[in-house]
């Protein structure tokens, strides 16, 4: 039976992880932001529909690595590369353990697995990285990948049959999410009956990634990764005693030196590999369908050249990535791109103006399919957490684009697309079309 001091603590918990990730920040943010801090400003406009584009060319114009209220900033390629891949830095923003607000963290995490706590794949280091990582890199080899091709063309080409060409469809919903969750399902051993689900709680746990949400939303993304953990959990145990050739019934019996994942690390790596294997390619579907529809002299040069299209999507996702940026801390006393950065400062690496580096990318504002160095993007990261998934991606988005396209190549967009609102995370929610046109 639950104490008095019991439901008190489990009461106040949510409030204090609320107020030290979210509330607290949101605040010192909006201010700041007011007062044009471009760390700030960033977090101001990146929940929103609004181009970054200038933004992106004022923090450039500060220099490779800028020195912002909160945290260091860098749109820099070359930075951004060397910050991902150094040693000098570890994954994750979260507060050290032997301080204050550190102590407030773990005392208050909740009991469900959270993607950017430990020990996801997202913020730990090696070694338990290293031992995480090896054992679900088989499945994402670039040969294990091709093998699928042939099925995610019969998914897509099933999904495209039961949308009226006729009446106006809702891509996002009927299409860009059915086929990366249903191959990635498929990959996992989700039951067929389990993928609606599944597909809806990934949705609503997207903005777990996010700083600085209000805390109805909070409360919501909570309740959604609290719901997804009791799926998982009960998916696990299923596959325990009914294996199956999918990757988690492999996990669940995988060892090394006789020693497998304890509880917490299967569902953290289990949960993190299904969740980012469709989420950030609903919004690489998304992304591409918007820039193919808006520069049909791009779809046509597809059209005449089925070969661009693995370039085509390289180019959507340096144009238009899925992540937006990703963060890091720095564990010593340091250098990056001439400038000292102190022990436990943070840097904040924008992904997406990364990839429209002038350095690297000529005109880099353009979209243009046959872009000779398209695919040195750094969309997926880089170093020891580049995306296990990209081989994946890149194919679920050729085949998915390539399909749609060439059963409908008069396909219309409509009033009413909507951007997520989700700050990390960039696609969309919505995106009306009419697939004849």
């Amino acid at each position: 039976m639950v104490t008095l001091t019991g439901r008190v603590e489990k009461a106040v918990k949510p409030v204090v992880r609320w107020g030290l990730l979210h509330g607290l920040p949101r605040v010192a943010l909006l201010t700041a932001a007011r007062r044009g801090d471009l760390q700030a400003r960033l977090f101001a406009a990146s929940g929103s529909a609004a181009g970054l584009d200038g933004l992106f060319a004022e923090i450039r114009g500060r220099g490779p690595l800028h020195r912002g209220a909160f945290s260091y900033l860098t749109a820099s390629h070359a930075t951004v590369k060397e910050v991902l891949s150094s040693n000098d830095f570890r994954s994750g923003i979260a507060p050290e353990s032997n301080r204050l607000p550190g102590r407030l963290a773990d005392w208050s995490a909740g009991e469900f697995i959270h993607p950017v706590a430990p020990p996801s794949l997202l913020v730990t280091e090696p070694p338990d990285h290293t031992r995480y990582r090896r054992l679900v890199t088989r499945v994402f080899t670039v040969r294990a990948v091709e093998n699928l091709r042939g099925r995610v063309e019969e998914i897509a080409n099933e999904l495209l049959d039961t949308i009226d060409p006729a009446g106006p469809a809702d891509l996002v919903e009927t299409y860009c999410g059915l086929l990366p969750v249903t191959v990635i399902a498929e990959i996992l051993g989700v039951p067929p009956q389990d993928r609606e689900q599944v597909l809806r709680l990934g949705a609503a746990a997207a903005p777990s990634l996010d700083m600085g949400l209000p805390w109805r939303q909070f409360r919501a993304v909570e309740a959604a990764l609290a719901a997804f953990d009791a799926w998982l959990t009960g998916h696990l145990d299923r596959l325990r005693t009914d294996p199956g050739d999918d990757l988690l019934s492999q996990l669940v019996a995988a060892r090394e030196d006789g020693v497998g994942l304890d509880d917490r690390e299967l569902r953290a790596t289990a949960g993190l590999v299904l969740a980012a294997g469709f989420e950030t390619t609903v919004n690489l579907l998304g992304n591409g369908v918007a820039l193919l529809h808006d520069h049909p002299d791009q779809l046509g040069v597809l059209a005449d050249d089925p070969a661009c299209w693995p370039n085509a999507v390289d180019e959507i996702l340096r144009l238009d990535p899925p992540v937006l940026l990703t963060g890091r801390t720095c564990r010593q006393d340091t250098e990056v791109a001439g400038v000292p950065v102190p022990k436990g400062a943070l840097v904040t690496t924008i992904l997406a103006a990364a990839n429209r580096d002038p350095a690297v990318f000529t005109d880099p504002d353009r979209f243009d399919v046959r872009r000779e160095n398209a695919r040195e993007h750094i969309a997926f990261s880089a170093g020891r957490h580049y995306c296990l998934g990209a081989a994946l991606a890149r194919m679920e988005g050729e085949v998915g684009l390539r399909t749609l396209f060439a059963r409908h190549p008069k396909l219309r967009r409509l009033p009413g697309a909507t951007r997520r609102g989700t700050r990390i995370l960039r696609g969309f929610e919505r995106l009306p079309v009419r697939l004849d046109g």
